[in-house]
């Protein structure tokens, strides 16, 4: 038996005529349909969508409500999400579909929704949810919403703690109002977390490892990048790790210094301070400046057949970026640098977007949700390690545009990559277009995991290339091959 829905015995609201879909929908987006009208009527509500970007997960989840609509098996879905620019991209995609998604508003509350029933759906951020979880618990009873779906973007953020279920506020509001859905899907383009918690809208399947009873998120519908790939509905990415030796001074002997390989350094301890000294500009190694001018010149070469193609560089911090900025500027590009703390941040993306400046400077403010197809080359240049924070950015550079999709071949123009040769980015290098699945283990076994993420330091082939430490470490195709290929 499905759970009790917010109907109030006062009889199912007149519909909206919805007006015929001319999209046609992807494979996946037709599988999701069909899943979601199994699911209803079912005591089993989650449902749990991995796709990578570019995949159409915002006109999926809105297609199947469309289609579900209009066979009057729902009546009103509700998005959660949590940045404005992705609540921007949900109302874009909405306005395609005929659909009317309105904004909650914590001053007016639904009290302010139309009484016409002229609207499909409701859209609030993880931070009112979880804010105003009281009131709206109040309130969605008395918004004649129905049956209704609710939609969990970029679900992987919605953490459950067992042990401490208020300190995840997001999952534990998302958790609770929820309660009255007929279906709650979730959408996710990275199904993993760092904190070994698991999710919301998400099955737990229990698995053996070893002597210990672990638990699995399994996806109901699982869209590879190199499936996409295949397809020509996102570009392949080619890597370019920048490797070299790293000096530390010895602080008992001034003016001693011990060398450090990059990509071969297994030590974590050195590991972390190799990547923390390669990234900055000023470095005797030279890591991070032969990086970032071997991504120009990438570039360069990608703008004379994709003339509005860009470049986004992602540092460490603010001051970081700005060194990163003025160095670019002073090679002549137009950059734009965009950061938490800069008021004017959402224009500047918008302009990037839009075509304004060659390079986009950031620091964590493009990765989930910024959509910019004409975005060809990522310097990765920070100090985040964790696998899902570099997939999400470096996957900022396989989304296509109509334009370039009429015109190139499939498989699409190559995307690249530049990064430091840490051995932990080249394991995430080698898997970002597989599906891995993401085990939720006791607490005491995550302790114990040093580097975490899918084949960590242990897995690299060091001998294989130890011998040119200096070089640039080529890594390309959807699936990457077992070692990686040198090239001077």
């Amino acid at each position: 038996m499905a759970p009790p829905s917010f109907d109030l015995g006062l009889g199912v609201a007149k519909r909206q005529a919805l007006p015929a879909l001319r999209l046609q929908p992807r494979q996946w987006q037709s599988q999701l349909v069909q899943l979601l009208r199994a699911r209803l009527g079912q005591q089993v509500a989650d449902v749990l969508i991995h796709a990578g970007p570019g995949a159409g997960k915002t006109l999926g989840a809105l297609f199947s409500f469309h289609k579900l609509h209009q066979e009057q098996r729902l009546d009103r879905f509700v998005v959660f999400c949590h940045r404005s620019s992705i609540a921007n991209q949900w109302h874009q995609a909405a306005e395609r579909l005929g659909l009317r998604l309105l904004p909650w508003d914590p001053e007016l509350g639904l009290g302010a929704l139309p009484k016409n029933n002229d609207w499909h759906g409701l859209l609030l951020s993880y931070q009112s949810a979880g804010r105003h979880r009281q009131r709206l618990q109040q309130e969605l009873p008395k918004a004649r919403i129905g049956r209704w779906m609710a939609i969990a973007d970029e679900v992987h953020h919605l953490g459950l703690d067992p042990d401490e279920p208020e300190a995840a506020a997001w999952g534990h509001a998302f958790s609770h109002l929820t309660a009255g859905a007929l279906l709650r899907l979730g959408l996710t383009g990275t199904p993993f977390r760092a904190d070994n918690l698991a999710f919301c809208a998400a099955r737990r399947v229990k698995v053996r490892e070893g002597q210990q009873i672990i638990e699995r998120i399994a996806p109901d519908l699982s869209v590879e990048p190199r499936q996409l790939i295949a397809a020509g509905d996102v570009r392949p990415l080619e890597f370019r790790f920048q490797d070299g030796w790293v000096e530390h001074g010895r602080r008992q002997e001034p003016g001693d210094t011990e060398t450090s390989p990059l990509s071969a350094e297994s030590r974590e301890s050195w590991r972390s301070r190799n990547l923390r000294r390669a990234i900055r500009l000023g470095d005797s190694s030279s890591i991070a400046l032969r990086l970032l001018l071997n991504a120009r010149r990438r570039l360069e070469r990608v703008r004379s057949v994709h003339p509005e193609a860009g470049g986004l560089v992602i540092a460490r911090d603010i001051a970081h970026a700005r060194q990163l900025t003025a160095l670019l500027a002073e090679e002549g590009d137009r950059v734009q640098l965009v950061h938490s703390q800069d008021p004017d941040a959402a224009n500047r993306l918008m302009a990037f977007q839009a075509g304004e400046g060659d390079w986009l400077v950031s620091i964590d403010m493009c990765s989930e949700g910024f959509d910019a197809p004409r975005l060809r080359v990522v310097a990765y240049l920070t100090t985040v390690v964790t696998r899902s924070r570099f997939v999400q950015a470096i996957t900022r550079a396989v989304r296509m545009d109509s334009t370039r999709s009429s015109i190139e071949a499939i498989p699409r123009d190559a995307s690249y990559v530049f990064a430091p040769a840490d051995p932990l980015l080249i394991s995430y290098a080698r898997s970002w277009s597989l599906s891995e699945p993401y085990l939720v283990r006791p607490k005491v076994v995550a302790a114990d995991t040093a580097l975490g993420g899918a084949g960590g330091a242990s897995g690299l082939p060091l001998e294989a290339i130890q011998e040119q430490l200096g070089a640039v470490i080529r890594m390309g195709g959807p699936e990457l091959p077992a070692f990686p290929r040198q090239i001077a």
